[in-house]
């Protein structure tokens, strides 16, 4: 649920778990995006200087990111301005079409290699919800990590809501009446529903998930990130965008060999 908690993924062992993670505002939004508008890939960095590393050795990429919210501009680079922001909305067709993208943020891209030994790793967000949950049915993983990458070091309300939704969608696909509870027996901190056992940690998403819901950008415009961008004329249309149900019909997985690739 923080980005405090990445440390701790490499200190386990992820060989047989699905990692989803989610960066609602706004990384893996734009991922997503970027993916259906038919990019080739994005490779996700850390840092500003891994992105500029890439570009010398292969001028044809677009680099994508932001800090504190805003396109990387040359006085941060020694150089040069990158090509993209991390607006979903600047991902254009005509832009990304073709186009491998080399993307650093601030939460979003660390908390995507973060999980580098896990098995299968998702990058999801609402606009491609279902098709998110459906892949995670098929990969029948022995573990699932929701991966919720915040804001700066704190939690963010958007990406425990999507972890919230995701684990609605899984557990209620699970019941006859297609309708998830979340009452059952306890094996140690894990809750039992089902074929699935869940954490404390995934009941806070799914409780703050349903009370949200039925008004999705009213908490949502209350977080930290949100009222950020909300105060940016020509970004305050990206909260809106983002909390777009089920947009697109494609899974986000990134490879083995560090891209971001659509499977539809």
């Amino acid at each position: 649920m923080s980005p405090k908690e990445l440390p701790m993924l490499s200190k386990r062992d992820l060989r047989g778990t699905t990692c989803v993670v989610f960066d609602v505002l706004r990384a893996t939004s734009t991922i997503v995006t970027a993916l259906h508008h038919g990019a080739q890939a994005i490779v996700p960095v850390s840092e500003i200087a891994e992105a500029l590393a890439l570009r010398r050795k292969q001028p044809g990429i677009l680099l994508g990111g932001e800090r504190d919210g805003v396109k990387i501009r040359a006085a941060q680079t020694g150089g040069i301005d990158f090509d993209l922001g991390n607006s979903p909305r600047e991902y254009t067709p005509e832009r990304v079409r073709g186009k491998t993208i080399v993307s650093t943020t601030t939460n979003g891209t660390r908390a995507l290699r973060a999980c580098a030994a896990a098995q299968t790793i998702l990058a999801a967000s609402f606009l491609n919800l279902t098709a998110t949950a459906r892949a995670v049915q098929r990969l029948r993983a022995s573990s699932i990590v929701l991966v919720c990458a915040g804001t700066r070091e704190n939690v963010a309300t958007e990406d425990v809501l999507a972890a919230g939704a995701l684990g609605e969608m899984l557990i209620g696909w699970d019941e006859p009446d297609g309708e998830p509870a979340l009452s059952g027996s306890r094996a140690g901190s894990l809750h039992r529903k089902g074929i699935y056992e869940f954490s404390d940690a995934v009941e806070i998403t799914l409780r703050s998930w349903r009370k949200a819901k039925p008004n999705l950008f009213a908490p949502v415009a209350n977080a930290e990130n949100a009222r950020r961008l909300l105060a940016i004329p020509e970004l305050r249309d990206d909260v809106a965008f983002c909390l777009q149900s089920d947009v697109f019909d494609l899974t986000a997985v990134l490879g083995r060999d560090g891209a971001i690739r659509s499977l539809v």
